[in-house]
């Protein structure tokens, strides 16, 4: 099977309304992206709770159609609609079918996340055998050791996670860093999250790694007293949750924070000044890991 496929660079204020209108018109999927990706214009926007993504200043909007459909009227109508005038480098081009699976498994290889550390997918063998090597199937949930921040909080475990803790992973998507925590030795782990998808998928990748991850849904009632508390979600949410994150880690317990840009760092360490001194313990891509121990 194949499809047509339409790509244009617009104004980014427009954008969202001319891939409404494609789809309107027929258009089996679209997406939006930044016109100037891999150029010195490139913009990064992160849609963080609590902040209001702006537009790239020039999107692509590429829209998927059947290779029958008539596209020309489509796209010309799609236009009118959304008042669209100024638009560049357009292009139409066949897209063949082709075997995603085998695609998406070659976009995924095993990642080293420490110095004893490997997060490996479940098409291939471990690379270092006698590794601590986490296996996971990347799915619907955050959490597949190839994010920065992922990688910051995984490091940090390692060097952290002593037999017998306690640790609690709040937003834990797949599961990888209580998964993780108990592979290196932790007695128990919790894995918190709003999403019954990601506690799913992390149920899952506990059983695969023959390891006993308990799942709790974000409006339950939380263990405390945790040893180690882990987050790696985002900045704003982190500062909400610091007085349910902080009391939930026992006096003398450690905390590491991820999620978080270079120049958020500071407003999420002031949230949690009440209970703990935070600081910048690893960076990585612009993105950082806090640290602390809880001290009152």
């Amino acid at each position: 099977m194949a499809w047509q496929r339409v790509a244009l660079v617009v104004d980014g204020s427009a954008a969202a309304a001319l891939a409404d209108a494609l789809e309107a018109e027929g258009a089996l999927a679209t997406e939006i992206s930044d016109a100037d990706a891999g150029t010195p214009d490139e913009q990064s926007i992160f849609g963080e709770p609590g902040a209001e993504a702006a537009p790239w200043p020039r999107a692509r909007v590429s829209a998927l159609f059947a290779l029958d459909a008539a596209l020309d009227g489509a796209l010309e109508r799609a236009l009118a609609e959304t008042g669209v005038e100024g638009f560049s480098a357009a292009s139409v081009d066949r897209l063949e079918d082709t075997d995603w699976v085998a695609m998406t498994q070659r976009q995924f290889d095993p990642i080293r996340a420490g110095s004893r550390l490997w997060i490996v997918p479940t098409w291939h063998a471990p690379p270092e055998p006698g590794a601590v090597n986490v296996v996971l199937d990347p799915g619907a949930a955050f959490g597949t050791g190839s994010h920065p921040t992922t990688r910051l909080c995984l490091a940090w475990l390692e060097r952290h996670v002593r037999p017998g803790d306690a640790v609690l992973d709040y937003g834990c998507g797949s599961g990888i860093l209580g998964i993780a925590a108990l592979m290196l030795g932790a007695a128990r782990a919790t894995g918190v999250d709003v999403d019954p998808l990601a506690l799913e998928a992390a149920r899952y990748n506990s059983r695969r790694n023959q390891v006993q991850l308990e799942t709790r849904d974000a409006s339950s009632e939380l263990p405390s007293g945790a040893d180690i508390t882990v987050a790696n979600i985002l900045a704003n949410p982190l500062r909400m949750l610091a007085p349910l994150l902080a009391t939930h880690t026992r006096m003398g317990g450690l905390v590491a924070l991820s999620g978080i840009l270079e120049e958020q760092a500071q407003a999420v360490i002031d949230a949690y000044a009440t209970w703990m001194s935070l600081a910048v313990a690893e960076v990585e891509a612009g993105w950082v890991l806090l640290a602390g121990r809880r001290e009152r």
